[in-house]
C-alpha cells in the first residue's frame, strides 16, 4: 500500500523529556511508515526555547495560524529547579499559555474510555468533557515580590491619562502580589465555543466561578455568559432538549461527583487545568485524556493534557526500561491528521487516523498496556509492555486493521 499523501502541512511542535522520545517512537512506528507525513517543525524543548528567547512558542502559534492546524508535544513550564538544571536566562512562561494567549481559544478535554478501565467513580457512565477558557488569568499574570512595609495599589490608567486606583494591600513585612488581567471579547469568545460545542455534541453545559468572593472579575464571566445564552442560544438549547446552567465552582464540584457524566463543564483558565487533570486520574489516567484548543475562526492545536513524564525521562536517562502510557499523544496526532483530513478533503488521511485511534483501544483491551493502565485494569489477562513494545504492538493491530 502506497503512503497516504497530504498536501497541505500541519504545525508539529516538539516537546520535552519522555514525551519527546515518545514522539519520535510514535513517528517511526505508527505514522510515517504509513503516511507521506507533511509538517512545518518546530522544536519547542526547553533547551531550544531558551535560545531563541522563547521566540520558536511565538512562530509556532503564528504557523498555526496560516494552516489551521497543530499538533503538539508536551513541554515544560520552568520553575527555580529547572532554571538551574538546564541553565536557562530566565524562567521563561508556560508555552501553552503562550499559544493558547496568541490564537485565544477554548481548549476542550475528555477522557478516552476503554474497556476494563472503570472510573474511580461507579457511577460515572459517560464521559465528562472539560471546557478549559485558554486567555488570561494567571498564565498572563504579573508578579512580583515585596521586600518590606508599602503600600500596593491596582492602577489603571486610560487613554486621556485618567487613572483609577484601587488599594491591594498595606505591607507591613515581605509578601507577594499578583496581578491577572481578561478580554470581554475572549470571554464572550470562550462562551459561544462553549455554546455551539454543546449544541453539536447535544449535551448539557454547566459553567462555574466563584463570582460571590471575584465580585467584580469572575462576576463579568458569569454575566457573559448569561447574556449571550439569552440572546443567541436559549431558544436553540431549548428546541433540541439540552440545558444551560450557572452555579458556585465548589457547589458544581460536588454535583460532578454526583453525576453519571454526559455534558459539558466550562472552567476558567486555572480551574479548567486543575479539574482536567483531576478528571483524567477519577476516569483512569492522565495518559487517556484528549485535548484541542479550538480558536474562534478555526483554528486547532492538539496536544495530550498531561506533563513530560519526568521520573522516566531520567530512568531513560540511565540506560532503564520505561512503560511509560503514549495513548494521549497517539490521539493528540489522530486528532490532528484527521482535521487536516477533514478541512483538506483527504478521507484516506481522516480514515487512517480513526484505525489508528481503533487500533490503540483494541490493544488495551486486548490485555497489552502500559504500567500505569495495568494498575488499574480490571482486565484479566494483562500483559504489560515497555513503552516501544506498547507501541509496536498497536502498529501491528493497526497494520491488520489496513
Amino acid at each position: 500500500m502506497g503512503k497516504i499523501k497530504m498536501n497541505v502541512p500541519l504545525v508539529e511542535m516538539d516537546g520535552d523529556e519522555m514525551t519527546r522520545i515518545l514522539w519520535k517512537m510514535i513517528k517511526d512506528e505508527l505514522l510515517t511508515p504509513f503516511i507521506d507525513l507533511n509538517t512545518e517543525y518546530y522544536d519547542l524543548g526547553l533547551k531550544h526555547r531558551d535560545d531563541t528567547d522563547d521566540q520558536v512558542t511565538v512562530d509556532s502559534a503564528e504557523a498555526i495560524k496560516k494552516y489551521g492546524v497543530g499538533v503538539k508535544c508536551a513541554t515544560i513550564t520552568p520553575n527555580a529547579a529547572r532554571v538551574e538544571e538546564y541553565s536557562l536566562k530566565k524562567m521563561w512562561k508556560s508555552p501553552n499559555g503562550t499559544i493558547r494567549a496568541i490564537l485565544d481559544g477554548t481548549v476542550f478535554r475528555a477522557p478516552i474510555i476503554v474497556k476494563g478501565i472503570d472510573p474511580y467513580v461507579p457511577h460515572w457512565k459517560k464521559p465528562i468533557t472539560i471546557a478549559r477558557h485558554a486567555y488570561g488569568d494567571i498564565y498572563k499574570a504579573s508578579e512580583m515580590k515585596v521586600n518590606g512595609k508599602g503600600k500596593a495599589e491596582l492602577v489603571f490608567t486610560d487613554d486621556n491619562g485618567k487613572e483609577e486606583r484601587v488599594l491591594i494591600h498595606e505591607f507591613d513585612g515581605p509578601g507577594i502580589i499578583q496581578g491577572i488581567h481578561n478580554l470581554d471579547d475572549s470571554i464572550a469568545g470562550f462562551a459561544r465555543s462553549c455554546f455551539n460545542f454543546a449544541i453539536d455534541r447535544k449535551e448539557d453545559l454547566w459553567f462555574a466561578a466563584k463570582d460571590t468572593i471575584s465580585k467584580t472579575y469572575d462576576h463579568r464571566f458569569k454575566d457573559i455568559f448569561a447574556e449571550i445564552y439569552e440572546k443567541e442560544y436559549k431558544t436553540k438549547f431549548e428546541e433540541i432538549g439540552i440545558t444551560y446552567f450557572y452555579t458556585l465552582i465548589d457547589d458544581v464540584v460536588a454535583r460532578v461527583i454526583k453525576s453519571e457524566g454526559g455534558f459539558i463543564w466550562a472552567c476558567k483558565n486555572y480551574d479548567g487545568d486543575v479539574m482536567s487533570d483531576l478528571l483524567a486520574t477519577a476516569f483512569g489516567s492522565l495518559g487517556m485524556m484528549t485535548s484541542v484548543l479550538v480558536s474562534p475562526d478555526g483554528k486547532y492545536e492538539f496536544e495530550a493534557a498531561h506533563g513530560t513524564v519526568q521520573r522516566h525521562y531520567y530512568k531513560y536517562l540511565r540506560g532503564e526500561q520505561t512503560s511509560t502510557n503514549s495513548v494521549a499523544t497517539i490521539f493528540a496526532w489522530t486528532g490532528a491528521l484527521k482535521k487536516r483530513g477533514e478541512l483538506d478533503g483527504n478521507t484516506a488521511l481522516v480514515d487512517f487516523s480513526e484505525k489508528l485511534e481503533k487500533a490503540t483501544v483494541s490493544t488495551i483491551e486486548s490485555g497489552y498496556m502500559t504500567g500505569d493502565l495495568a494498575l488499574i485494569s480490571k482486565l484479566t489477562d494483562i500483559h504489560k509492555c515497555e513503552s516501544l513494545e506498547f507501541i509496536k504492538a498497536i502498529r501491528k493491530n493497526l497494520e491488520a486493521m489496513l
